[in-house]
């Protein structure tokens, strides 16, 4: 089995077995046994999901979940796993995508390359194309927002970014089930593109912020339909 896949599926399996009541896992050995592995490489797979804060392993107690700590490369991994992701968490991200992508838009004007910009005409070209099919735009629309991402010569901010997309894979296509939404969402894309060219910081960052309200307003409706409370970003935590 390779690494990653045991990675996902040790942890869809943890989550399966674990005590409700006080989250306690199998042990390393039942795990080994169990994915017909070595300890050593359940020892390693477990490290990896104690550094994502998925479990802590507790001297001489057991393994436990921790996920209300999880990273957000943790979610990831659950949306990979086709685990569940917290309602509010996946609200807190979206809000988090949204800034970091207002923000890629403004230092992109001031960095993109021509490569840059010529990619974005690529993805432009195949949105078009996918359109006219009658096809949605889910792969396009990543790959047109992480293009932007990458024009700001920032690897560890792309790779940031990447992981929103991730956690999102098996929505988006829902999302861009609606043909209107593909339209509107494509236009968008013309309408900043066009704002990267005249390098106009301003209007990048404001077009961007327009166009991904359509998407945060898609997921607190959806988590608005899961029966969870919304946070209010008026309040202070108590």
């Amino acid at each position: 089995m390779k690494d990653k896949n045991l990675l996902a599926e040790l942890a869809a399996y943890l989550f399966s077995c674990s005590r409700a009541e006080t989250g306690r896992t199998p042990s390393e050995r039942e795990l080994a046994d169990h994915f017909s592995v070595s300890r050593g490489q359940i020892c390693e797979a477990l490290a990896i999901l104690e550094a994502m804060r998925i479990v802590e392993r507790r001297a001489k107690s057991g393994i436990y979940l921790t996920t209300r700590q999880a990273s957000v490369e943790a979610m990831a991994l659950f949306a990979k796993a086709g685990l569940p992701l917290d309602p509010i968490q996946i609200y807190e991200t979206v809000e988090l995508r949204k800034i970091h992508e207002i923000k890629a838009a403004e230092l992109a004007c001031s960095r993109a390359t021509e490569e840059n910009y010529e990619r974005l005409r690529e993805i432009l070209r195949a949105s078009e194309e996918r359109l006219a099919a009658g096809e949605g735009l889910a792969k396009e629309d990543r790959d047109f927002h992480l293009e932007i991402v990458r024009a700001t010569k920032n690897s560890v901010f792309h790779k940031v970014c990447s992981v929103y997309y991730v956690m999102g894979e098996q929505r988006l296509p829902i999302y861009f089930n609606d043909p209107a939404r593909g339209h509107r969402s494509h236009a968008e894309h013309l309408q900043i593109f066009d704002a990267l060219l005249r390098r106009d910081g301003n209007l990048a960052q404001a077009l961007m912020s327009a166009h991904l309200q359509g998407a945060e307003s898609y997921w607190k409706g959806l988590i608005s339909g899961m029966g969870a409370e919304q946070p209010d970003p008026t309040k202070e935590p108590a």
